[in-house]
């Protein structure tokens, strides 16, 4: 990314509401030229969306957890990314080396609903064995990318 996108992607982190007309101010460059470099972002998916970050325990999902899971073949892992993708409970989903194929985060309202979540996971084509970490407590989780320009 051009100096111009990390510091408007920089603004927009930091609050997405801010008016085209703010983040030009902030960045030291006209409306049209930040529109334009937007629009751009957004179109080559760079800016993937602009969402509100919602509290989950004030949202009544009490419940996080890691799931690593592993996989008989990678002839079942699209349809293990594909199950996932349905999930409203699945929020993240990651292939990852180590000792299982895959790790997702999941959020629940209860410890009932990640046992069903679970139990349904389990039974989903290729699916082999996983094993669940319940977080206790989270003490920082971010979405926010430390954007700097590549040096050299």
């Amino acid at each position: 990314m051009k100096s111009l996108d990390l510091l408007i992607c920089a603004e927009l982190q930091r609050n997405a509401r801010l008016s085209l007309n703010e983040v030009a101010e902030r960045v030291g460059s006209s409306v049209p030229t930040v529109s334009e470099h937007v629009k751009r972002m957004e179109a080559e998916g760079i800016i993937k969306g602009y969402h509100a970050v919602i509290d989950a325990a004030s949202a009544g999902l009490d419940v996080t957890a890691f799931i690593f899971v592993d996989i008989d073949s990678s002839t079942n892992y699209e349809n293990f990314r594909k199950q996932c993708k349905q999930r409203s409970d699945v929020l993240e989903v990651h292939a990852i080396t180590g000792t299982a194929s895959h790790l997702a985060k999941v959020r629940c309202r209860t410890t009932r609903e990640l046992e069903e979540l679970l139990s349904a996971m389990q039974r989903w084509k290729g699916v082999t064995r996983t094993l669940t970490n319940v977080v206790l407590s989270t003490h920082k989780e971010t979405l926010q990318l430390h954007l700097q320009e590549n040096e050299g």
